[in-house]
């Protein structure tokens, strides 16, 4: 395998994680757990969403979270938008990165956010160049990439089209996104080099769930193709709201653990994941699915 000496680990439990909870998490929790995280020197942190509370509730906090959190100097702090008026939402709160979320299947992106593909990029459009105007990074989400619950296949060839739509209109990232945690390691490399010939790799992340316990298959099948950033949710937090049978996100504590045996750096410290992940999941009201975490956890 080709693997690479360095991996940046994007943390998206506080947002992608809590998200999808039934427990009401209180908003001093939400900083609490935040703030423990950025004791284990994430690179990013995907701290909230500036969505409607009514469509997601979970977050609709997300102010009062960033206003609380203590900031390392070394984390960047980062939130989804959907749209300018969540944008204007960040700015206001004083985030300096956000993050836009496409879908590759026309079916998932209106039971998500009410739009086909193509009206969704055109909100975009003006989001990005809104947010050069204020000095905002802006990330992409790809959902649905390798499989949507409701069209079935994705052709790889159209998840290509919409990452280049998304760095063509200024996004520097682009996490390609296994929304229903349905995809495999025969899949990764092919997905990857449709979207590589459209875009530079170093721009292409991945967000793995693992409802079929691939998650960890598919991250070393990323490595040998080149991708060197990898979503990620504390404890395994996590799912979709609009994805029927989606599970946890891939686990931190399981990515970083695997990532350290290979000899592979990544600056996170697997000890404070997971006194975050304790934390959390004294708040959920359930065990977080993440192995390195309860096996850990069983033997203290």
């Amino acid at each position: 395998m080709n693997l690479p000496p360095r991996v940046t680990v994007v943390e998206v439990g506080p947002r992608d994680g809590l998200q999808n909870e039934a427990a009401a998490v209180a908003t001093v929790d939400k900083i609490a757990f935040v703030d423990l995280l950025s004791k284990a020197n994430f690179p990013v942190l995907e701290v909230s969403a500036f969505v409607s509370p009514k469509w997601v509730p979970q977050l609709g906090d997300a102010e009062q979270v960033f206003a609380g959190i203590r900031r390392n100097p070394a984390v960047r702090y980062t939130a989804l938008v959907p749209n300018l008026a969540g944008l204007e939402r960040a700015y206001a709160a004083g985030v300096t990165e956000v993050a836009i979320f496409a879908a590759a299947s026309d079916t998932f992106s209106q039971r998500n956010i009410n739009r086909t593909v193509d009206e969704s990029l055109e909100i975009y459009r003006a989001v990005c160049t809104r947010a050069m105007e204020v000095n905002i990074r802006v990330r992409g989400y790809v959902s649905t990439a390798f499989g949507c619950p409701f069209e079935g296949d994705v052709p790889p060839t159209r998840v290509a089209d919409i990452v280049a739509a998304l760095v063509e209109m200024g996004t520097f990232e682009v996490a390609v996104s296994d929304t229903i945690g349905i995809a495999h390691p025969g899949q990764i490399p092919v997905v990857i080099e449709a979207v590589s010939r459209r875009v530079p790799l170093a721009k292409i992340a991945l967000h793995l769930h693992d409802t079929r316990g691939t998650a960890l298959a598919n991250v070393l099948a990323a490595l040998d193709t080149g991708v060197t950033t990898f979503d990620a949710a504390a404890g395994g937090l996590g799912g979709c709201p609009y994805a029927p049978g989606a599970t946890g996100n891939l686990a931190t504590e399981d990515l970083v653990y695997m990532l350290n045996g290979l000899g592979i750096e990544t600056g996170v410290s697997l000890d404070e994941i997971v006194e975050a992940s304790a934390f959390i999941e004294s708040r959920v009201g359930h065990a977080l699915p993440s192995r390195y975490y309860r096996a850990i956890k069983s033997s203290r």
